[in-house]
């Protein structure tokens, strides 16, 4: 695994000032992004603040972190002038918390034009359910997208947190946080950017519905391979319980998917009406053997096909230890940022450790991790 102090410092986003109010999930994810590319990124956290679900110390790498009490006027001055000197603010409350807080963008925005005001929510700042609480499930759910990862007399599946917290709302975020610093750099203002995981997760499903439009995307879960009913697209069962992940879609990959498999050629993979009797097929000879004998035969093959690791054998891979995709902080395991950039490579920072506000505190630079 790599260590992330082999990598040189000074990344891509030095010199650009974020602070963060700390807060669970994907607001904290982008500001660790944005820690990582080089960005100072200040967190502000309530005294004792606890250890929410994804949040806390693990999603603070890289961070400076603050304590201040928002009540009091003390410490809501002091955070003030930290964003006055910053590029841009990093939150995730629902709507109305920072206004009620004196935070909000109209009120910042005045005193700062320039501020790029970043705002991360499951529903967004407006409609309906703009105020009220949900989480990733609820959001892919309402997006219409949870259907197309069903599974036969199933019911619809999906990662914890990777397709809504992180691709719909941190990613999404991000993105828009560097549109509107770039727009500033021309026109030298600041402005909302309303990030939204549900605006997110069906911005992410354009190309499936460009697959609609254009007639590729069959409407019937029998006739789709995308949806585990075919014998070339889906994980089975080894003979030691562990899964292999197969995903032979054009031919030439399937006739060597099935010639490694030592069953008969298929002359027309995409007849559905095939599928049952050749995946029971495909089922049965993948069960006769453990994964790893199957990881062996399908080795730097065109097949398509990749064992299913758990979080402790992924650090191991050959491919991820060649392209070094893991460092150890703590004892832990932890994936490397991305992309990977020639010049300037993102740095993993240190476990962060909070301190509180300082009285005279003027900067962001007078912030120190202790």
């Amino acid at each position: 695994m790599s260590d992330p102090t082999e990598t040189g410092s000074g990344g891509p986003l030095a010199g650009l000032r974020i602070v963060e109010f700390a807060g669970i999930g994907p607001a904290p994810f982008a500001g660790l992004v944005l820690a990582d590319f080089g960005a100072t990124v200040t967190v502000v956290e309530r005294p004792g603040g606890e250890q929410r679900l994804g949040g806390g110390a693990a999603l603070n790498r890289g961070k400076r972190v603050v304590q201040a009490d928002l009540k009091s006027p003390l410490d809501l001055a002091r955070v003030r002038e930290l964003i006055a000197e910053a590029d841009a603010l990093l939150e995730g409350f629902r709507p109305g918390v920072m206004e009620r807080l004196g935070l909000g963008p109209d009120t910042l925005l005045a005193a700062h034009p320039r501020l790029v005001y970043a705002r991360l929510t499951g529903w967004g700042q407006t409609g309906p359910l703009a105020r009220t609480a949900g989480h990733d499930i609820n959001y892919v759910a309402l997006s219409g997208l949870m259907p197309f990862a069903g599974r036969p007399g199933q019911a619809p599946a999906l990662p914890a947190t990777l397709l809504g917290d992180v691709g719909g709302g941190a990613l999404t975020l991000l993105f828009g946080l560097m549109c509107a610093l770039w727009e500033s750099r021309r026109s030298g203002r600041g402005q909302v950017v309303d990030a939204a995981i549900v605006d997110g997760v069906g911005y992410m499903g354009t190309l499936i519905q460009a697959l609609r439009a254009g007639g590729r995307w069959d409407e019937d879960p029998a006739r789709n391979f995308f949806l585990h009913r075919s014998h070339f697209y889906d994980s089975f069962e080894c003979a030691d319980g562990r899964w292999l992940s197969l995903g032979a879609i054009e031919a030439p990959f399937h006739q060597e998917l099935m010639a490694r498999l030592g069953l008969a050629p298929v002359p027309a993979q995409d007849d559905p009406a095939q599928w049952p009797a050749l995946r029971a097929q495909v089922a049965a000879r993948i069960r006769e053997q453990p994964l790893a004998h199957w990881a062996a035969v399908f080795e730097g093959s065109d097949a398509c096909v990749a064992p299913v690791l758990t979080a402790a054998e992924a650090p191991l891979h050959p491919h991820h230890q060649a392209r070094r995709n893991f460092f150890t902080q703590d004892g832990q395991a932890w994936p490397m940022p991305a992309p990977k950039l020639s010049r300037t490579p993102a740095t993993p920072g240190p476990a962060a450790v909070a301190s509180n506000i300082q009285p005279g505190l003027s900067n962001a630079d007078d912030i120190r991790t202790r």
